[in-house]
């Protein structure tokens, strides 16, 4: 292969900070172009399958940036009440539109009297037969 970085490893990439990352993704896509005015052009076969790589590299490079944005916006928003939806579980509809556990087992005050005054299943004690 002629010219231009290596295959990108992505463990090495998540090490880099996003300034490094927006460099080396700026650089990347300034290969692309060059390839593809090659390509035009009718460059070597050498050169051609070069852009396949490229635009691998870039799609890592892409990729560790979203999971970094979406990790420090997950630090961000734990712990508290509401989270954006796309950080919500996903599950089904149907569980999405559930009652909380805390909803279904919650009861009026009235309910709650009558539940401590007129329990449903009352002890009695037997007498012994003699």
């Amino acid at each position: 292969m002629a010219g231009g970085p290596p295959k990108h490893r992505a463990n090495e990439l998540r090490s880099k900070n996003k300034a490094e990352l927006l460099k080396s993704l700026d650089e990347l896509k300034r290969e692309l172009v060059d390839l593809r005015v090659h390509k035009v052009t009718n460059a070597s076969a050498g050169k051609l399958s070069r852009i396949s790589v490229v635009r691998k590299n870039i799609a890592r490079i892409l990729t560790i940036i979203n999971q970094n944005t979406r990790k420090a916006i997950r630090e961000h928003y734990k712990g508290q009440k509401h989270k954006p939806l796309d950080l919500r579980p996903k599950r089904t509809r149907a569980i999405r539109r559930r009652l909380t556990e805390r909803e279904l087992n919650a009861k009026t005050i009235k309910q709650h009297k009558k539940d401590i005054h007129f329990p449903r299943h009352r002890n009695f004690v037997l007498k012994a037969a003699a």
